[in-house]
């Protein structure tokens, strides 16, 4: 197992790896995208598989959804995407020690957070259009995620989010300290359970779900930006400074100063620019 002092190296070594990729916004935005459309497909796997659970009102229908819901999270860490909420806790990391810059982790999260709503909204038109989420009850269920997402105040939106996130990246932090398949896909399952089944708020999990509810005539674009502007603002507390921040400071990580550059010798340069003259 790595240490934290080892797994904050890691980490901002990912930072400056995300940093350079931002030079190639094309791909950057895609692979966003891909992060957008597997954190979808977890959704649709609660629609699909669990709606007739919903439907007979199962006592056990959160754990259940808890249960399944993590293969999202694993299928972005495993296939290699973008996702913004893993994003804000590597890119301040990254920032904190002086690795990468803070407009590039603006850049990044601003990115991601554009990329994923494109993945979830294409993802969701196909899904709409393959029909597995217009029967009966899997639109009851979607319906009844809605009005309780809906139904939730602005700050309950936004401490779940903190929730959350903080959750997700703990997720993410403990994936990279260990090493095996096994005990990292576990890791990665165990607190995405916890986040699912406690009914906490995730952005792009929230993106995937309007986005389908709105395709299904269950939802609207403006419920949709106002459970946004609650829940990114929790997720990047709950990841970047619950997780990331804490963390860094842990691990007495120092920040890296720039290394001064080195002076010129102007007479010889200009000596030089003479005899090429």
């Amino acid at each position: 197992m790595n240490t934290v002092a080892e797994n904050i190296a890691d980490t901002t070594g990912q930072a400056a790896h995300k940093a350079e990729d931002l030079r190639s916004p094309g791909r950057f935005l895609v692979s966003a995208m891909l992060a957008g459309a597997f954190i979808a497909a977890g959704e649709v796997l609660l629609l699909t598989a669990l709606s007739p659970f919903a439907a007979t009102h199962a006592p056990a229908l959160k754990l259940l959804e808890g249960a399944v819901f993590p293969i999202a999270l694993t299928m972005v860490m495993v296939a290699g995407a973008q996702l913004f909420t893993s994003t804000v806790m590597v890119m301040l990391i990254g920032a904190l020690a002086g690795r990468t810059g803070w407009k590039d982790m603006l850049w990044a999260w601003a990115a991601t957070l554009f990329g994923n709503l494109a993945g979830t909204m294409i993802f969701a038109a196909m899904v709409h259009a393959s029909g597995v989420t217009s029967t009966a009850p899997a639109k009851a269920m979607l319906a009844e995620m809605l009005s309780g997402k809906n139904a939730l105040a602005g700050g309950q939106l936004f401490w779940r989010a903190v929730l959350c996130n903080m959750l997700v990246c703990l997720a993410v932090w403990m994936f990279g300290r260990v090493r095996g398949s096994g005990a990292r896909i576990l890791v990665l399952w165990l607190p995405v359970l916890v986040f699912v089944a406690a009914g906490f708020e995730h952005c792009v999990a929230n993106m995937s779900l309007y986005g389908i509810g709105i395709m299904e005539g269950e939802a609207t674009f403006g419920e949709l930006a106002r459970n946004l502007l609650y829940t990114v603002p929790g997720n990047i507390v709950g990841g970047g400074l619950l997780v990331g921040a804490v963390y860094w400071y842990v691990s007495g990580a120092r920040r890296k100063r720039p290394e001064p550059e080195p002076e010129t010798d102007w007479s010889y340069t200009v000596e030089m620019a003479a005899n090429r003259g």
